[in-house]
């Protein structure tokens, strides 16, 4: 009853803050579906330190607190997420030291580091998203592990892509800027909340789509290599951020208006033809 109330616990938070993954997980079969969740609901509290209103040092001390308890995953029975987190690696090959890279990349969000190159950024969405990727590769399972791996990996790094480009707005606001300084630099662009972005905008955001739409490419050859329904699951979160990712190409300028997001019924579309496909 306990590890049953500990996934029920998981499944409320992905259901309640995972807008878009959740699209996909309630895809997967009940045992891959909770396991998933119990992923999320970890990296979930790890996010929420880097995204809060902490004090700097405070950050720093809960990301500390959040590696620490890596070590007590399966045997704090206080802690529903560890506890769910616990079982689930029993059942399937989950490759739990990936948490720590998790952590590495928030902690980059906390001291706020900027990005130079395309390939600088890279680092952070790897550590932030291609974790995730190969996360869920544990409990998707793979014809080819190794082979599927980096393919995973690229699938995270495309969708934190998305959520780079889509959140421009939002990152302004809470003093972040992602794009590479070089990009900004080459299409002659300024982001602060006080200017106008500058003539350029429209093109460099054209170009992040492409690159993000790249990765996109790479990353969506994971899916022959799952099983029917994991593909499912893949090809629904990827497919709704692909759209987001379209809607921004279109119009570049609206990342600069609020969230680029899709109605629910446009998600459920999505999430129905990719099970259909499956």
């Amino acid at each position: 009853m306990q590890v049953e109330a500990a996934y029920a616990h998981c499944e409320h938070v992905t259901r309640a803050r995972a807008g878009n993954f959740y699209y996909g997980i309630r895809l997967l079969p009940p045992p891959k579906r909770r396991a998933l969740c119990a992923v999320y609901a970890f990296a979930r509290e790890v996010d929420d330190v880097g995204d809060g209103n902490l004090a700097l040092a405070d950050k720093a001390r809960r990301l500390t607190e959040s590696r620490a308890r890596l070590a007590d995953i399966g045997s704090s029975a206080a802690d529903p997420v560890l506890t769910a987190l616990g079982h689930a690696a029993q059942r399937f090959p989950i490759p739990l030291e990936a948490f720590g890279e998790l952590i590495d990349g928030v902690e980059m969000d906390v001291e706020g580091v900027t990005y130079q190159t395309f390939d600088d950024l890279v680092v952070y969405c790897r550590r932030v998203a291609g974790t995730i990727g190969r996360l869920s590769l544990g409990i998707f399972g793979a014809s080819d592990l190794e082979r599927a791996a980096p393919r995973a990996d690229a699938l995270g790094v495309a969708l934190q892509l998305t959520n780079i480009l889509r959140d421009v707005r939002e990152d302004l606001q809470a003093g972040r800027v992602y794009l590479p300084l070089d990009d900004l630099t080459r299409f002659q662009c300024t982001l602060r909340l006080d200017a106008e972005p500058g003539a350029g905008f429209a093109e460099l955001m054209r170009f992040q789509t492409a690159r993000a739409g790249q990765w996109f490419d790479q990353g969506l050859l994971l899916l022959p290599m799952l099983d029917p329904r994991s593909a499912a699951c893949a090809g629904a979160m990827a497919g709704i951020y692909r759209r987001i990712l379209r809607r921004i190409e279109r119009d570049p300028a609206a990342v600069l208006r609020g969230r680029v997001a899709l109605p629910v019924w446009e998600k459920a579309l999505v999430a129905a033809r990719s099970l259909a496909g499956a």
